[in-house]
């Protein structure tokens, strides 16, 4: 590989970023792939540089009534680490000028990031960078003007020149505009801004449906101001109407990636018919160790050596915090399930609770045990009936159903380490990549796993995890919610419980297994690499 010299120089963009957990800029896991992906070009010193948005209110504090249902909060952040870079840039948005002054992080072992922040006093419209992913449509796409438009006239003012654009899912394709108007101004026709653009630009697709790819009508792009002198005609060539903003972006960009193998194939399934859309390679996921994974399991992973142990501190730490957090008296001499993702219906939250005569017996006794925690986006009301479902389990069998509320970077890693067994029931191919898991892996938490997202790169049935569902896959959902029951509670009752009680030997060589296969495979540094020689390469 190059030298980091030579390689090309990155913008990085990308809506949210999950550095800290008291850095309320990220939502959930394509910030916390953006926060660990700024850390790994920290540590290993690639040029690389991020762009976002300075959030006031964050994505939203998750809290549970008394009556057991979820509500949020908005509260007002700052952040004192800070750096003032003294810029300031201009954007448009319906029509009013909007100053977006540039703020500098290098905190929390991060290369740095800049981030736009519009609540100044001379905007009417501070409310930008208000409430990450609130609001709506139209508030989206001011959001998306300042992140990308403003972000490469922040560049700009900077003085930062980079080689390539990188945008992390569609939210900074708005960028590519700009990088569009800058060759036009200078005298480029469409079609040579537009190639000469292309060159300039990567793209990271995520979403595997393309529903839950965004869009837009083109109406509301030019009302809003966002499409800086495009017509009607040029909007529709590059992302058709409505514009979907993944189809414009896989359009505007040399070469795109998909974040897991499997999610490849999904991803060039799902826009095989896009005319003029760049290539898609699949560059897997990874995260950053130094964050999520725990130094002593890493040691005990390699020598074999106190794996046990290790993660049992791991688990009374969790056990513990779960006690000051809810009041719940979990046991650390029982097997305990984790389950931790952002909370939509797709991924099943509850399956496992679907069979009430099978899996209660196991709660009554504390057999298992279950800890859950995820946020439902504020106005999505099916996922927030899947949380408060949770949260009468909790209530129902109090010492072995456990729902942490407030989903974030510190139970995040707290579950990772502490839990024994790392549950993942997705309906397949719906889980474009799935960091969680990687993450429990890396600290000897055995994955049992739909074979969705990565686990299909990484699983061994039996070995270091376990897979359930045989991969099947179907558009009748009611078959394909019965087939990955019955293959969920038969692995469950057959193989994950009889070996936590009955064969310790076999539960810590998997664990140990686990750490191995995982632990450099599935690294932010490996992704990285792969980065720069498959997707960055000049």
């Amino acid at each position: 590989m190059e030298t980091n010299a030579q390689q090309p120089k990155v913008a990085y963009f990308c809506m949210e970023y999950g550095l800290q957990n008291d850095l309320k800029i990220y939502a959930g896991g394509l910030g916390i792939l953006a926060g660990d992906y700024l850390k790994g070009a920290k540590d290993h010193d690639y040029p690389i540089i991020g762009i976002g948005i300075k959030w006031k209110h964050g994505y939203s504090d998750q809290h549970i009534d008394e009556h057991g249902k979820p509500y949020v909060l908005y509260n007002d952040y700052d952040y004192d680490y800070l750096e003032d870079t003294g810029v300031t840039v201009d954007v448009t948005v319906r029509g009013r000028n909007v100053a977006c002054k540039v703020w500098k992080l290098e905190e929390f072992g991060s290369a740095p990031l800049y981030l736009l922040d519009t609540d100044l006093p001379q905007n009417e419209d501070k409310w930008i960078s208000g409430r990450l992913y609130g609001g709506t449509k139209d508030d989206r796409v001011a959001q998306e003007i300042v992140l990308g438009i403003g972000g490469v006239r922040a560049l700009r003012a900077l003085g930062i020149e980079v080689d390539l654009y990188h945008f992390n899912e569609g939210h900074a394709l708005l960028a590519g505009f700009e990088l569009m108007r800058e060759e036009r101004d200078n005298g480029a026709s469409f079609e040579d801004a537009w190639a000469r653009t292309r060159e300039k630009i990567v793209f990271t697709t995520h979403t595997p449906v393309v529903q839950g790819n965004e869009s837009h009508t083109i109406d509301r792009l030019m009302y809003m101001s966002a499409n800086l002198g495009l017509d009607w005609d040029q909007l529709m060539r590059l992302g058709g109407n409505p514009f979907n903003m993944t189809v414009g972006a896989l359009r505007l960009s040399r070469k795109s990636n998909a974040v897991a193998q499997l999610h490849g194939t999904t991803a060039n399934r799902m826009w095989k018919n896009i005319q003029g859309a760049s290539e898609i390679v699949a560059i897997t996921n990874g995260v950053h160790p130094g964050t999520w994974v725990d130094s002593a399991m890493l040691k005990a992973g390699e020598t074999g050596k106190n794996i046990w142990e290790s993660h049992q501190a791991n688990k009374r730490d969790l056990i513990k915090f779960v006690e000051e957090e809810t009041g719940a008296k979990l046991d650390e001499n029982k097997l305990l399930i984790g389950f931790s993702r952002r909370t939509v219906p797709y991924k099943r939250t509850d399956l496992v609770f679907s069979r009430p005569e099978i899996i209660n017996p196991l709660l009554e006794e504390q057999k298992v045990q279950f800890i859950f925690s995820g946020k439902a986006h504020p106005n999505d009301d099916a996922s927030r009936q899947i949380v408060a479902r949770l949260v009468e389990l909790s209530r129902q069998f109090p010492n072995s159903v456990v729902f942490l509320e407030n989903y974030g970077m510190t139970i995040g890693a707290k579950m990772t380490r502490g839990c024994d067994v790392w549950l993942n029931n997705p309906r397949r191919p719906k889980e474009a990549s799935g960091t969680s898991g990687m993450k429990a892996a890396m600290n000897g938490v055995l994955n049992l796993s739909i074979l969705d997202g990565w686990w299909p790169e990484a699983c061994h049935h039996g070995f270091n995890g376990w897979q359930f569902g045989n991969a099947y896959e179907g558009e009748n959902v009611v078959a394909l919610d019965e087939n990955d029951r019955k293959a969920l509670y038969a692995v469950l009752l057959e193989e994950v419980i009889p070996t936590y009680y009955d064969n310790h030997d076999q539960w810590v060589a998997m664990m140990r297994n686990s750490i191995q296969d995982t632990r450099d495979a599935f690294s932010v540094k490996r992704m990285l690499d792969e980065y720069y020689e498959h997707l960055y390469q000049m």
